[in-house]
């Protein structure tokens, strides 16, 4: 009797589950360290403190799922953080309502990143080359304009938005975090049921033959790229009430975490598979692991180095490209 073979389809959903499963045990594995290693690690407030941080890498991170899954990778997100930071903390201090600061805050933000997809799609310049130096055009642009001291804070309500102590009607969690998990909700759903979502997968599989089925490509990652920018933007406002301040520099951190984020949930790098659940559990990883190598006294650079090499591990275990044939 011969051997059944899997179609490249149901190989694919095996892989992808593979690496929810991967990541999710990676997941409490870090915390069960956390709990044997620290004193006073676990618990209520540890796992609250893990959802709210998490929260602001989830959202951040959001967009960048998206783009990775089309094929591109935008690397201005860290800028859009700063700079919506601290142009709604601008925006508000001089007296605008905030309702009209996250319009212009948010409008603004789309905008940059429709024109990020523009300039990659007409000029066929790597996204990566196109968001960096946008992203770091458009954050030395916000420094000019306040001459690099940033100032103003957003309202109360905001701060008590995201507090670590915060309550949701009588439910001990931050009100961002349910925030964050009806974002999640909306993406997945998004990602799997909608005709964007299916268009997203296309073309990040095979933009040659998403094009011959009459996939429009500049739409497409004008929208993706949009997006990304808008919920980069959100993050770096919910920052502001976190903070209390504007500072420039609050996404800088996010550079290459929202990537590491999407990667070590299963996203493969190179477009075409993956999804948000998996993000929601990459950047929750990354969150617990950051606060479980301080717990344990490593400073930045060497949580930096092992931040890297499991990211590095985990792309060897399922990050590896399908055959091509599967892809055209």
């Amino acid at each position: 009797m011969s051997t059944p073979v899997l179609s490249a389809p149901v190989l694919a959903q095996a892989r992808q589950s593979a690496a929810l499963v991967v990541s999710a045990l990676l997941l409490v594995a870090i915390y069960v360290v956390g709990m044997i290693g620290i004193d006073g690690f676990g618990g209520s407030n540890t796992v609250k403190a893990v959802l709210l941080l998490g929260a602001f890498l989830g959202i951040a991170a959001a967009g960048q799922t998206l783009v990775v899954i089309l094929g591109g990778i935008d690397l201005s997100i860290p800028f859009v953080v700063g700079a919506a930071n601290v142009l709604a903390a601008k925006l508000y201090g001089d007296g605008l309502p905030f309702v009209l600061v996250l319009a212009v805050t948010l409008g603004s933000a789309a905008l940059f990143g429709a024109v990020n997809a523009l300039i990659a799609v007409t000029s066929d310049v790597h996204p990566l080359l196109v968001t960096l130096g946008t992203g770091t055009a458009l954050l030395g642009a916000v420094q000019w304009w306040t001459d690099g001291l940033p100032t103003g804070s957003g309202p109360e309500w905001l701060s008590s938005f995201v507090a670590v102590r915060g309550d949701t009607f009588g439910v001990p969690v931050p009100p961002v975090v349910l925030f964050w998990l009806a974002l999640a909700v909306v993406m997945i759903v998004l990602l799997r049921y909608s005709i964007y979502g299916r268009r997203l997968y296309a073309m990040g599989s095979s933009p040659r033959a998403a094009e011959l089925a009459l996939v429009r490509k500049a739409p497409l990652w004008i929208t993706s790229f949009a997006l990304s920018a808008v919920f980069a933007a959100t993050a770096g406002i919910l920052q502001l009430g976190f903070t209390g301040t504007a500072f420039a520099g609050v996404g800088q951190r996010y550079l290459f975490l929202s990537v590491g984020a999407v990667v070590i949930g299963g996203t493969l790098i190179t477009g075409g598979k993956g999804g948000y659940l998996g993000t929601v559990i990459g950047a929750l990883t990354i969150t617990l692991l950051t606060l479980v190598l301080t717990g344990f006294g490593y400073n930045a650079s060497v949580q930096q180095i092992i931040m890297g090499l499991v990211i590095v591990a985990l792309v060897a275990v399922y990050g590896r490209d399908p055959d091509v044939r599967y892809r055209i």
